[in-house]
């Protein structure tokens, strides 16, 4: 049965038991935690640690699910979105090491999932990343196979700013990407974490991906997206994206949520669905984020029971 909660890098102001109590109070089912290393952010939305995976045991684990237990809030799965595809040999390896302590706390949490990138060189073709890719994902998909937990590769192009540009961070953006990727590395660990909105940004149908790639879809992101014709009609599709488009909450952008979620029924997806907040409209008070998500959680709730 699928559940509904939000990813937890929205709310950096709360301890992890405050999250669970707002989660609780709020209809949430479950959170998926955010497990950046400690230490300052290194970009917005990013660098957010709610639990330290560093040096995690299994006492601390059993401390987390007795809270989790208490609260009755389960946990998604844990996050932590770098690029482990970096040019800078030292940044690839921080980001693939500290994944690895990702895998070892879900494992001793009981969990099934750990999201994050796959990354990307944003200087160079997707050709002539993959000899990299297979590299570092082989042996990192088999350390996950071997320790139980499902990677689930968020969608997003990582293509908004100038040191972004021109290729992105992620390769991971498109189905025809993402067949090569399973084809390279056929595990059934390896999978998705789809959010719909990176589809509209790349003026595709966000519905189109689900059925064909439904026993990939390890979890879910619920975040929407406006794209706005009349800027776009400025600046054209090889402008900054961030000329043309906003980051919405559910319910406030471009997606049909009743039509997407039915296509969830229907192809039976059973999974976490977390709204994820990159949305201003509320504002960026601690008061103004808790809004949004119990905004998004009023326009989703009804497709769930």
């Amino acid at each position: 049965m699928m559940k509904l909660g939000f990813l937890t890098a929205i709310l950096p102001d709360l301890s992890f038991a405050q999250l669970l109590d707002f989660a609780s109070k709020n209809g949430f089912s479950c959170i998926e935690v955010a497990c950046w290393p400690m230490g300052k952010a290194e970009r917005k939305f990013a660098g957010v640690t709610h639990l330290d995976v560093t040096g995690f045991t299994k006492t601390q684990a059993d401390e987390v699910n007795g809270l989790c237990a208490q609260a009755g809030v389960t946990l998604s799965g844990l996050g932590y979105y770098p690029n482990p595809l970096d040019p800078d040999p030292k940044a690839s390896k921080q980001a693939v090491d500290h994944f690895k302590r990702v895998i070892l706390a879900a494992e001793k949490l009981g969990l099934r999932n750990a999201n994050t990138f796959v990354g990307r060189d944003w200087t160079r073709s997707v050709d002539d990343n993959w000899p990299r890719f297979l590299k570092v994902w082989k042996p990192l998909i088999k350390f996950a196979e071997d320790h139980g937990i499902k990677v689930g590769i968020e969608n997003c192009p990582m293509l908004f700013t100038r040191d972004e540009w021109p290729g992105g961070k992620n390769l991971a953006t498109s189905p025809v990407i993402w067949r090569r990727m399973f084809s390279d590395i056929p595990s059934k660990n390896f999978g998705l974490n789809y959010d719909p909105s990176h589809f509209v940004l790349q003026q595709m149908d966000p519905i189109s991906p689900l059925e064909e790639f439904c026993d990939k879809l390890f979890h879910l992101h619920a975040k929407d997206l406006t794209v706005h014709p009349e800027k776009l009609n400025e600046t054209g599709v090889f402008a900054f994206p961030k000329e043309w488009h906003s980051p919405r909450i559910p319910g406030f952008g471009d997606i049909d949520w009743a039509r997407f979620m039915a296509k969830l029924y229907e192809i039976q997806y059973d999974g976490p669905v977390c709204i994820e907040v990159e949305d201003d409209t509320f504002g960026k008070s601690l008061s103004g984020r808790q809004a949004a998500l119990r905004v998004a959680r009023n326009v989703l709730a009804p497709f769930f029971v």
